[in-house]
């Protein structure tokens, strides 16, 4: 699995955990750090920079997803899928050096691991009208 993907990957577990517990983020992703043995991989930064950019810009992250989420209000969504939803969003809006193809290619992909069969065609629809949004 190639280093952004694993740190995708811990990202997730991290807003997960805290989407299920309703606990910031940022205090789950402490404690998560702690359980880490150490030496700690090298992708590990960039898993705390997408929780800590994730939970800075949360409400406006889920306003975007909320808006173009047709038919769908984040309540209802599985959580892996608003999760992966939440990390893609701050990508494209926030992270300049990913693409955007391959912050939607990577959510997709993690859907396609962990969460429904209609969870990659449903993330890789709503990142796609997102993305389009991002660029104008």
């Amino acid at each position: 699995m190639p280093a952004r993907r694993k740190a995708r990957k811990r990202a997730l577990d991290v807003l997960f955990e805290a989407d299920l517990r309703d606990r910031p983020p940022v205090e789950v992703l402490a404690g998560y750090i702690e359980r880490i043995e150490k030496p700690r991989p090298e992708h590990l930064g960039y898993a705390v920079g997408l929780v800590e950019g994730v939970a800075a810009h949360l409400d406006r992250i889920d306003e975007v997803i909320a808006s173009y989420a047709e038919g769908w209000t984040l309540e209802r969504m599985p959580a892996v899928d608003r999760n992966l939803a939440r990390i893609a969003v701050y990508e494209l809006l926030y992270v300049d050096e990913i693409d955007d193809a391959v912050a939607i290619s990577e959510a997709v992909e993690l859907a396609r691991q962990m969460s429904t069969d209609d969870s990659p065609r449903f993330l890789n629809g709503i990142l796609g009208r997102i993305a389009e949004y991002a660029t104008r």
